[in-house]
């Protein structure tokens, strides 16, 4: 099965789970996820990996009782992968995962992406990276005035963010075995300091 990108590109869907890239960043995926369970079940937040949307084109049908999705397209472009409510705040952000040791690549980052979180931003939203980098086994959260101080380099020929930056700047977010990786402290540290990275 294939599914088309905006603008036309289309990647093939990987049928069994291999050690890809994105495999990697499922496994953040189910990290966070298994997180915003944890916090949901306890009423602290409610937040929701986004759904997306695609146009079904073809369907094949194996067998009777099944149907295996042959094409299909994304409808729109995605924004973010996460969003919901913690303290009164909307919280939206979006999940990285990077195996190099040193930096984080700003093209991990699309443009209309950043777009989304600014704007949501503007509406008085708490807008966010978490970056897990896989090696170290270390995951921060990287305010949206911070990544976009980085972002707006990106025509001087800046193409990543420093670890180093990271670690001294952002804030780290601890694992433990429930919440697998709990990110509301570190929240909770963004918004007590937002007078430096955020304006509302």
């Amino acid at each position: 099965m294939s599914i088309s990108y905006p603008k036309g590109a289309k990647r093939p869907i990987p049928l069994k789970h291999t050690p890809t890239f994105s495999s990697r960043g499922m496994h953040f995926e189910e990290m966070i996820n298994q997180s915003n369970l944890f916090y949901l079940d306890r009423g602290m937040a409610v937040i929701h990996k986004k759904p997306t949307p695609i146009q079904i084109v073809q369907v094949d049908y194996p067998k009777r009782s099944a149907v295996k999705i042959t094409e299909a397209y994304y409808k729109e472009a995605s924004t973010t992968d996460y969003n919901g409510v913690y303290k009164g705040y909307y919280i939206d952000f979006e999940a990285k995962a990077t195996q190099l040791l040193t930096r984080f690549p700003l093209d991990n980052i699309k443009a209309h992406q950043l777009d989304h979180m600014k704007a949501c931003q503007k509406q008085g939203g708490i807008s966010f990276l978490l970056v897990y980098f896989s090696k170290r086994q270390e995951c921060y959260l990287l305010p949206l005035d911070f990544v976009t101080s980085y972002y707006d380099q990106k025509e001087n020929g800046r193409k990543s963010i420093p670890y180093e930056k990271i670690q001294t700047e952002a804030f780290l977010v601890h694992q433990q075995v429930n919440p697998r990786l709990d990110f509301l402290p570190a929240v909770d540290q963004y918004i007590s300091i937002k007078g430096e990275y955020y304006e509302n």
